[in-house]
């Protein structure tokens, strides 16, 4: 029997990290999606393969490719598509462990539908994390939606952030939120995100869940992450059944607050976490797990990531292998 294909569309970033150890010199390795693709290869069950829908520059394509044929799970026909622009690259510096600044520069350019929509056809989910945030605009998003009949989890990342005129990134509200919402059966955001989408995150899951969204996560940090789910989910089956019903759930929220799986390195690296969290999470689900299987299986991969820096060798690292950097 075939694979089945999950898609996976972000954005190959190349970091240079300064703060993240002070007694560190600053740090240059892959970001971006690449933490993502390595929590999938590690997570997704064996009968599935991912198919990266990533653009990447002309000038990090090599790197690009050297690093997907390091992982297990990628499609025969995975490759990173080799765009005639610089690739996009991401200045952190961390005042704290959790509180970084960001400055972008680099010119991949967005998907357009016409060359979006053949790429979709033999996809059986996918997963969305906007990375740079220009990866995807809101009317590619709904025509997505309109012709993809398969799952979608979207973390909305750095849909929340506008760029000024050096590249520093500055959080933003995102316009037209709930048409954004109504795209996605999955959704994940931070609580900084969360707070520039609603006053307090019940009423964002709410004007979520009546969008047709099923569950929500708000990562938060090293305190864990917050977990909302539409009344009658419970496993990834429930989605078609609940999004074909076309009503607005009825029903209580189910909500808790999931405490983080404890890491073993005290002074670990946070970079990536709630990439490689939700990518785990959505692979669970992919796996027939139930939400709450699916939570504790994330966390303890986040845990993983903070032990492990970079994204180089993370995939071993989180499956339990010696990490070859």
């Amino acid at each position: 029997m075939a694979p089945r294909r999950l898609g996976v569309i972000g954005s190959f970033v190349w970091d240079e990290i300064h703060g993240r150890d002070p007694r560190d010199t600053p740090v240059q390795e892959w970001g971006g999606i690449t933490y993502a693709l390595s929590a999938l290869d590690a997570a997704l069950p064996s009968d599935w393969e991912v198919v990266p829908l990533v653009k990447v520059g002309f000038d990090m394509a090599a790197h690009a490719r050297d690093f997907l044929s390091k992982l297990q799970r990628m499609a025969p026909d995975a490759a990173p598509i080799e765009v005639p622009h610089p690739n996009n690259r991401v200045v952190l510096r961390y005042s704290t462990a959790e509180q970084r600044c960001e400055q972008l520069t680099g010119g991949v350019p967005k998907w357009h539908w016409l060359g979006l929509k053949p790429l979709l056809k033999d996809l059986d989910a996918l997963y969305i994390n906007l990375i740079s945030g220009f990866e995807l605009d809101l009317e590619t998003a709904q025509l997505i939606r309109q012709s993809f009949q398969g799952p979608i989890y979207c973390d909305l990342h750095s849909l929340l952030l506008a760029t000024g005129p050096d590249g520093m990134r500055i959080p933003q509200p995102l316009p037209a939120a709930t048409e954004w919402y109504r795209c996605f059966d999955f959704l994940q955001v931070n609580e900084q995100e969360a707070e520039l989408l609603a006053p307090d995150p019940m009423t964002l899951a709410a004007t979520a869940f009546a969008s047709g969204v099923q569950f929500l996560a708000m990562t938060a940090g090293s305190r864990g992450v917050i977990y909302f789910a539409a009344p009658g989910f419970e496993r990834l089956s429930d989605v078609t059944k609940l999004r074909d019903k076309m009503v607005p759930h009825t029903g209580p929220i189910r909500t808790a607050k999931i405490s983080a799986t404890p890491s073993r390195e005290k002074d670990g690296d946070p970079t990536g976490c709630g990439d490689v969290w939700g990518a785990t999470y959505f692979s669970r689900l992919l796996a027939g797990e139930t939400f709450i299987e699916a939570i504790g299986r994330a966390m303890v991969a986040a845990a993983r990531n903070v032990d492990h820096k970079g994204a180089t060798g993370l995939a071993h690292h989180l499956r339990g292998e010696l990490s070859v950097r």
